[in-house]
């Protein structure tokens, strides 16, 4: 049964909670940069879970269902579950119009307006406070490190760049991640930065606080972390030096220092995820699988599926490469900080690996070719962020960041050509993929790529 909630005293009870919130989400959902089913209208909802927080603010756990597409076997796909913080008013303060998702039109909640209360400073500082103090509502567990301070009253403001979740900062001090997406089981990016805390690990920020729920399944639902002030991430600071015309490849060494520390830990906070596997003809078949996919949903890879799959065949019977072991799961640019801008420490962020894959897969032994593959494609990215492209920068920090990876972790990704090209290939896909569902203008960019690894294999 789903969680009740209690609006304003005398109102105890949201008999049919949805006829006032279904239409409103129905349209407001597709919308979100966040939401996994953009290019399938929402048929259907169902409320899991639905918890007062505090006066006017609800935290619902949804399901969503889609027209069905046609697939291989015949199964639709299942819907997805998603994490909503909904205020609710009868006016509207100005500072607040953007938030707005819609009015209830019928049921419990006829005339009143409801909005994304993620974006209503008092709804955010409120729910640092329940951060703050570890302990239940309802099905939610709120949870912290007790050896962290988090001070009271540190002013909300959340982030508005893309990305996958929503992020809110707490007076230059802390950022909570909220996790739109929500799938069972612990998260990656609550399990792996305890982990490498325990490690000592410096490159990743630990956790301070955060919170889960046990229905329907045990999830985690957002994480609170120190946040670098004054930290600029690796994206900008590789268009600030295009730009200017920086080299960037003392950066790019530095980098790929610190993606090794990174796995080095990894490795040994995870020792049972590295059982001495490595990237065999499995893997090769399911890189094959994933492109076959996204060769259905974006017609303009056929051409070029033969040249893409010959890197997964030949990439089967590779005897060499690392270990597998935990690994990021979708390093590049915009996942790394750099504090004090261009001349300090590199930090790691952002374990939740590629949404659009199972949770199951994201927490499992890769290989950490992976990730190198992911940060190489993220320097081509930013090469071709201008015209002319910069292939040449592209090229010299790929070099530069493979050079700085072997001086730590003692292998060298460049002496494993071809599997650093099916790595390379199967990321290229999925950013085609990604870009053809939410970005369709920055389509060329990983369309070039796909070029370039199918017809000169490399």
């Amino acid at each position: 049964m789903p969680k009740t909630a209690s609006l304003r005293p005398g109102r105890t009870d949201l008999v049919r909670p949805l006829a006032s919130l279904g239409g409103p989400l129905r349209e407001w959902l597709p919308q979100q940069r966040w939401f996994a089913g953009k290019d399938r209208p929402v048929t259907d909802l169902a409320l899991l879970s639905m918890t007062e927080l505090f006066p006017g603010c609800l935290h619902l756990l949804v399901r969503t269902g889609h027209t069905p597409v046609p697939t291989p076997g015949g199964t639709p796909p299942p819907g997805d579950c998603y994490q909503l913080l909904l205020g609710v008013r009868n006016r509207m303060s100005p500072h607040l119009r953007r938030a707005l998702i819609g009015r209830a039109g019928e049921g419990p909640l006829a005339g009143m307006l409801i909005y994304d209360a993620l974006q209503d400073p008092r709804a955010a500082g409120l729910l640092l406070e329940r951060l703050r103090r570890p302990g239940t509502a309802g099905p939610l567990r709120f949870e912290a490190d007790p050896g962290v301070t988090v001070p009271a009253g540190l002013a909300p403001r959340l982030l508005d760049v893309e990305q996958s979740n929503s992020s809110l900062v707490y007076g230059d001090s802390f950022i909570l991640k909220v996790l739109r997406r929500v799938q069972p089981g612990v998260h990656p990016d609550l399990e792996v930065p305890a982990a490498l805390a325990r490690q000592g690990c410096a490159r990743v920020p630990a956790p301070a606080a955060w919170f889960g729920t046990d229905l329907p399944q045990d999830a985690t639902l957002g994480v609170l972390q120190p946040y670098l002030p004054g930290a600029s991430d690796g994206w900008t600071l590789a268009l600030r030096a295009l730009a200017s015309g920086h080299p960037f490849t003392d950066e790019a060494h530095e980098l790929g220092r610190a993606t090794a520390d990174v796995h080095l830990a990894l490795a040994s906070a995870f020792p049972g995820d590295t059982r001495s596997l490595r990237h065999d003809t499995r893997t090769a078949a399911a890189m094959a699988e994933r492109l076959d996919a996204a060769v259905r949903h974006v017609p303009a890879l056929r051409p070029y599926a033969r040249g893409l799959r010959a890197a997964f065949d030949a990439s089967a019977g590779l005897d060499a490469g690392p270990d597998a072991q935990r690994v990021h799961g979708d390093l590049h640019l915009g996942q790394v900080l750099r504090s004090g801008g261009s001349g300090g420490d590199w930090f790691v962020i952002d374990f939740e690996g590629e949404p659009s894959r199972p949770l199951s897969e994201r927490r499992s032994a890769q290989s950490p070719v992976r990730d190198i593959a992911g940060m190489l494609r993220s320097f081509d990215y930013a090469a071709r962020t201008r015209r002319p492209w910069r292939t040449e920068w592209a090229r010299h920090c790929r070099d530069a960041y493979c050079a700085g990876y072997a001086a730590r972790a003692g292998w060298d990704p460049r002496r494993v050509p071809g599997l650093l090209r099916a790595y390379e290939t199967d990321r290229a896909v999925y950013e085609v993929v990604y870009e053809a569902r939410n970005r369709p203008d920055w389509l060329p960019v990983p369309m070039a790529a796909i070029e370039r690894l199918a017809v000169r294999g490399g």
